[in-house]
């Protein structure tokens, strides 16, 4: 029997990837709800989904086919609203007896994840976030390499991640640290726990710039050294932006050796989905290392230690 969804921020940028794994699963879409109304992308996938521009609406749906039934209720709802309302909508799915597979962040504060957790203990129902680099091929068969490795050595990482975004970006939610939780938040946080699922958890953080567009510092990790440097700002690609090519650069090097990972990204969530469907996905507790190393960094004091900084923060200095 095919599991029925629904699906919260049906207009964003990331709701086509679940609406492909939900169907490449083979499940259905019954209900989605965004209150912008640029949805056409729905037809791309599903025929007969109800949309509702209202969360009232779509909350009033849902429990209608929760008591119509097993066969009708929705066993689980995707969350791709903005990063500041991922709490409450994981809240609406778990209240209406449905699990929730929720974009990362899964909250902004740490603090939210232990009254997420009452909720999980009180309705028996289950949240798993997006941590999609994690079931990257190569990046899994790293991290078996890693650990085959005996003694442990310690690692000196370099992490660059560059996507550049026109004026929209400082005007939208996304540019609001308050909605977003910032860059670390809202761009960094899937490299931030890859690098703790491959590297152990961290151990000290320092943070060397903190702009709207552009986030850099260093992480002592158990088995790696990190220095970090995240950016929004077009001016900051390592080669000439032009819209509609390539405006993403992305490296993380080991050692001195760039980690290729570029491919393979277009069926990663489509692989989460399989995970999480088949009880194998990504919780609460997995997801709560990067959303505290986050809340930490975004609350630093900025410190000044030029031996440690990034080569794209040393360019930038006079």
């Amino acid at each position: 029997m095919s599991i029925n969804f629904a699906l919260i921020g049906a207009a964003g940028y990331i709701a086509p990837r679940h609406m492909k794994a939900i169907k490449d699963t083979g499940n259905r879409l019954l209900a989605a709800t965004d209150p912008h109304d640029a949805v056409g992308v729905l037809d791309r996938f599903f025929l007969d989904t109800k949309y509702f521009t209202e969360i009232e609406r779509f909350d009033r749906h849902i429990d209608k086919l929760r008591r119509a039934g097993e066969g009708n209720r929705i066993h689980y709802v995707s969350i791709c609203s903005p990063n500041y309302l991922h709490d409450a909508h994981i809240r609406l799915a778990l209240r209406n007896g449905a699990h929730a597979i929720c974009e990362k962040p899964l909250v902004i504060n740490p603090w939210n994840l232990d009254t997420i957790q009452e909720i999980v203990r009180e309705t028996g129902k289950n949240v798993n976030t997006v941590l999609q680099l994690r079931v990257h091929p190569a990046l899994q068969d790293l991290k078996e390499k890693l650990g085959r490795e005996e003694p442990k050595r310690r690692r000196d990482v370099l992490l660059t991640y560059i996507t550049g975004r026109g004026a929209w970006y400082r005007v939208s939610w996304k540019g609001s640290e308050e909605r977003s939780g910032g860059l670390a938040a809202n761009i960094g946080i899937h490299f931030f726990d890859l690098l703790m699922w491959l590297f152990g958890r961290a151990i000290r953080s320092e943070v060397h710039l903190r702009e709207q567009k552009r986030m850099a510092g260093l992480l002592e990790l158990e088995h790696a050294d990190v220095r970090w440097f995240l950016s929004v700002e077009m001016a900051d690609l390592p080669f000439p932006a032009q819209a509609g090519a390539k405006t993403t650069f992305r490296s993380i090097q080991l050692d001195g050796n760039e980690l290729e990972f570029t491919e393979g990204f277009n069926d990663l969530h489509t692989l989460m989905y399989d995970q999480t469907l088949a009880g194998r996905g990504f919780g609460i507790e997995d997801a709560r290392p990067s959303i505290e190393l986050v809340h930490r960094i975004r609350s630093a004091k900025v410190t000044d230690s030029p031996s440690q900084f990034h080569p794209f923060l040393e360019k930038r200095r006079p």
